[in-house]
């Protein structure tokens, strides 16, 4: 058998502590190895407000016993955050991880459809969001059946509704000796077996399904990286979205181990982060593709001494050759990581160690982390050696529970050897990195959000001109990939342009932007195997071989 396996020393797993207690109340925990005024914590890059890791525990700690003692808050229970990114979404994250819930994190452009969906299908049965998300929020926490008394603000006032910091009051009330226990890990289970998170992800096919994500998964990955990451990294911008794997991995749980400050921006703007740049004096940037794309591309840029960057992370989705070459030729001096896995293995498999940081391994994912192990399985089901290209499969501590209420998805994802089925398609090189050369599962990855094909044709097949179709992400330099349908008409309905743009604006109003179709192309019937199964490799060589039938584009549109 060929198995590829880590080049660093395994990690040192503790297997019965809780994510809580594990960060906040052991011998890892930054609280218990720093003086408070060398504690790090989470603050506010507009408007400033800090909450260090000790007030983070005990804040944490009054909201776990308000929602327990006050709202009725049971261990298993989900409760779900749809936020932008603001200090009050970790400590409402920590509060209810304290008290054994599990926290769902969704994105705050759900519309209130998708965001019922992802209410429903995580069983939340308390909500916390933002002044600005409240329309949605209330809307969507009616439709899936939550009182109106189990919404809360994190942050701002809203008639009718509680906030984060009238929770904290409730749970001071109690008095220090009044407060909830924290959740222990039950006699004879681990903490692999106890879900602390559902993250959303389409896996590698069908509808977005609620990944389950164990308090070991969060703590191993943690400890994985803590090992690659440089002493020195101890100021991190939180510019991603918390929702995503990457936030809650490395904006909200490895900055408290490593007591690293995590300065937030609520909402991005390519001019607000780069004062924030400056204004820390931040070293290692942590970004997505379409943010990097931007550095090199946009003019504003120029107008900022940005000489104390030493290193750009990028991950989510792949980088272009092109890209690569002006980030090193425009920041002469820097260094480039980054990392390659998926919610399903809780952020990364693989990702570059700091001996590794020189641009000529930019192309690559990264070296296998810590205690993980990979096999690249070829077409013909054999075991691929170096260098030889096939389905990447991945195997370790950080690999997650399954999905919830879905079995057959879980079973065609992770097999009963434990191994993780990417869906990607990867080799191995003699240093242990590995390259991405292609994916076989159908997810389109915009600006590093995976949508499912599925769920927008679903959505077309609802249209009463549409008979069939068939989605698949195409290029594009900025966002990575966009969404293309292709679409059969039903009898009588010409193939024109009036059509097209109606099947565009039906998309661009039933939801959130990073799924809006970029072009429909009619065709005379989409290809399907005998099971029928859409066949996109059919329809990626259409697209390769630049045969067309008639195309009608969305209008240019202002980046970001």
């Amino acid at each position: 058998m060929v198995i590829f396996k880590s080049k660093q020393p395994p990690i040192d797993l503790p297997t019965e502590l809780t994510d809580w207690d594990w960060l906040f109340d052991s011998k890892y925990s930054p609280i218990n190895q720093y003086p408070e005024d060398q504690l790090a914590g989470f603050q506010n890059a507009i408007t400033k407000e800090r909450v260090n890791w000790r007030q983070v525990k005990e804040a944490s700690t009054h909201i776990a016993t308000a929602l327990v003692k006050k709202y009725g808050l049971k261990e298993g229970q989900t409760v779900s955050l749809f936020s932008q990114n603001t200090v009050w979404y970790p400590v409402a994250m920590f509060a209810g991880l304290r008290v054994g819930a599990k926290i769902s994190g969704a994105s705050p452009a759900y519309n209130v459809e998708e965001m019922t969906f992802a209410l429903t299908t995580a069983d939340a049965k308390f909500l916390m969001t933002t002044p600005g998300s409240m329309e949605v929020a209330a809307a969507s926490a009616k439709a899936a059946g939550l009182p109106q008394q189990n919404v809360f603000l994190l942050e701002g006032e809203l008639e009718g509704y509680t906030t984060v910091q009238e929770l904290i009051r409730i749970g001071k009330s109690f008095g220090s000796s009044g407060q909830a226990p924290a959740f222990k890990i039950p006699p004879g289970k681990k903490n692999k077996d106890i879900c602390g998170f559902l993250s959303f992800s389409s896996g590698t096919t069908g509808l977005p399904k609620a990944v389950m994500i164990s308090h070991q998964n969060v703590i191993a990955q943690c400890l994985q990286i803590q090992q690659i990451t440089p002493e020195t990294q101890k100021k991190i911008m939180a510019v991603l979205p918390l929702f995503h794997i990457t936030g809650l991995v490395h904006q909200m749980h490895l900055p408290v181990l490593l007591n690293a400050e995590v300065i937030m921006l609520p909402q991005f703007t390519i001019e607000k982060m780069l004062d924030v740049i400056v204004e820390y004096k931040l070293g290692e940037l942590l970004m997505v593709p379409p943010i990097l794309i931007r550095l090199v591309r946009d003019k504003i840029v120029d107008n900022y001494d940005l000489s104390h960057v030493t290193r750009f992370s990028s991950g989510a989705a792949p980088l272009s050759e092109e890209i690569i070459h002006s980030l090193e030729k425009k920041f002469p001096g820097t260094g480039f990581k980054q990392g390659y896995g998926m919610t399903e293995s809780c952020s990364c498999i693989t990702a570059h160690p700091p001996e590794k940081f020189a641009y000529k391994y930019a192309h690559s994912g990264g070296a296998i982390v810590a205690s993980t192990e990979v096999k690249i399985i070829k077409d013909d089901g054999t075991e691929a050696e170096l260098n030889e290209d096939g389905e990447v499969l991945a195997r370790g501590p950080q690999i997650v529970m399954g999905y919830l209420n879905n079995e057959k998805a879980t079973r065609e994802t992770f097999d009963e050897d434990g191994w993780l089925h990417t869906g990607d398609r990867g080799k191995i090189d003699e240093e242990n990195m590995i390259y991405i050369t292609d994916r076989i599962k159908e997810l389109i990855k915009v600006k590093g959000i995976g949508v499912a094909p599925a769920e927008l044709e679903d959505l077309f097949l609802g249209h009463p001109k549409v008979e069939d179709v068939a989605v698949l992400g195409i290029k594009d330099d900025y966002s990575g990939e966009l969404p293309k349908a292709y679409i059969k008409l039903k009898e009588g309905h010409a193939e024109n342009t009036a059509v097209g743009k109606e099947l565009i604006a039906y998309v661009k109003e039933k939801k959130v932007r990073h799924k809006w179709v970029k072009e429909i192309e009619f065709i005379g019937e989409i290809p399907k195997s005998g099971s029928g199964k859409i066949l996109r490799r059919v329809l990626r060589d259409r697209e390769r071989s630049g045969e067309r039938g008639v195309v009608v584009r969305e209008e240019a549109r202002a980046k970001l």
